[in-house]
């Protein structure tokens, strides 16, 4: 523990000493990685494919706002969008529009969540996001976090059916905005984890704020076994056809992620 203790003195001197050269390194690495990522599982626009889009827009994310670089991503996932379907894309930038309107005039600093958020599902651990944001954000941070899960399963709506999207005809396009808005609005598997973020976020934000011994510790173990019982629960009352293996293996990542943030952040000036 001491060893621990003393590489967290050191972190924190290096980050004193380097904030400079680390907030733009980390800005950088979340905006290669939303490019990337909405690149693979889309790329439907051939001249938006270049394996350089990603490091080009890196690199101007290191040197803007999280809000500007969540800007340029949706406008690169419209591109992508629009290549497939006018309906799909028309209705994402009606929902992003709702986003902006209602909620960045209140808390405009967590941008950075729209991008993390879909970031961490394609990489398959969304449940830390909920953690981490309960312990280091506010309860308006439900907001973006269930934003960003919304997007993700339009990119993976998409993907399944982009066949089908840029096959259908004009005469049909009421039909098609009909069955698109249906789709997405009753995705179980989307709706269940929406609501199991919004709750982990809401219950770890309660929690971490008591006047309790260990509080941190009681609230990661809280948000860890809401979000368990709400997919659960839904996967058995929907059957949204939840993987078990892979639920338990990306909570107990999701829990150690939680658990470093709470030893390298609890208590600690940076």
């Amino acid at each position: 523990m001491m060893g621990l203790l003393v590489f967290k003195e050191r972190l924190r001197i290096f980050y004193a000493k380097n904030s400079q050269i680390v907030i733009p390194a980390v800005k950088f690495a979340v905006a290669f990685m939303a490019f990337y990522l909405i690149g693979k599982n889309t790329g439907f626009v051939e001249k938006l494919n270049s394996p350089l889009m990603p490091v080009v827009m890196g690199l101007v994310g290191a040197a803007v706002p999280y809000g500007v670089t969540a800007f340029l991503a949706g406008a690169f996932l419209m591109a992508q969008l629009f290549a497939v379907s006018l309906e799909v894309a028309a209705i994402t930038l009606v929902f992003l529009m709702i986003v902006v309107l209602l909620y960045y005039g209140f808390q405009p600093g967590d941008s950075v969540l729209l991008l993390v958020t879909p970031i961490m599902f394609f990489l398959k651990i969304p449940f830390a996001v909920p953690l981490l944001v309960g312990l280091g954000g506010s309860m308006l941070s439900v907001i973006p976090v269930s934003c960003g899960a919304f997007l993700y399963y339009v990119i993976l709506y998409v993907k399944q059916n982009a066949s089908v999207l840029s096959g259908s005809a004009q005469t049909e396009l009421t039909q098609l905005i009909i069955q698109l808005v249906k789709s997405l609005v009753t995705n179980q598997a989307m709706l269940i984890m929406v609501a199991a973020m919004a709750l982990c976020i809401l219950l770890v934000h309660t929690i971490k704020n008591m006047p309790i011994n260990y509080a941190w510790g009681i609230a990661i173990a809280a948000g860890v076994i809401v979000q368990l019982l709400v997919i659960f629960i839904g996967d058995l009352r929907f059957d949204a056809s939840v993987s078990v293996l892979e639920v338990t293996a990306g909570m107990a990542v999701s829990a150690a992620a939680a658990a470093v943030y709470h030893f390298f952040v609890f208590a600690v000036d940076y």
